[in-house]
């Protein structure tokens, strides 16, 4: 199996625990993204939390507009190849409130509140991307 290039190498860390990478503000207000450029100045590297709760969410039931690049959208490909996802808001009690995909459950499963871990997942044959999934039980 070929390892998949991360979608955005600033997103999260490495190593086994990967963690989403925000930035703490001089004020003290954390931020997701960690901004990029002059935007950056002052701004420190953050690891945001792993869980959190689920906030909010939808379904993704058509082929997203340019700039997508994930499935339905590459050559030879066209809307009958999408497949629909699941997108949330999870709030890492604290922090923020990011957007998300969500894997790992179906739109009937999903619950206001339920505890949410995050994870790295394909988002294409060529890159992988963050998500968020329901917390598994210890």
């Amino acid at each position: 199996m070929t390892t998949l290039t991360p979608i955005d190498p600033d997103l999260w860390s490495d190593g086994p625990e990967p963690h989403l990478m925000g930035g703490k503000l001089p004020s003290g207000e954390i931020v997701f993204p960690m901004p990029q450029g002059d935007a950056a100045s002052d701004v420190e590297p953050y690891k945001l939390a792993r869980k959190g709760r689920l906030w909010s969410w939808t379904s993704q039931g058509f082929l997203p507009k340019e700039p997508y690049e994930g499935p339905g959208n590459g050559d030879g490909e066209g809307p009958q190849d999408f497949v629909p996802f699941l997108l949330g808001y999870v709030e890492l009690p604290g922090e923020v409130i990011v957007e998300s995909r969500i894997v790992g459950a179906t739109l009937e499963q999903l619950k206001l509140g339920m505890p949410m871990e995050f994870c790295v997942v394909p988002f294409n044959q060529q890159y992988s991307t963050f998500a968020f999934q329901p917390e598994r039980a210890a």
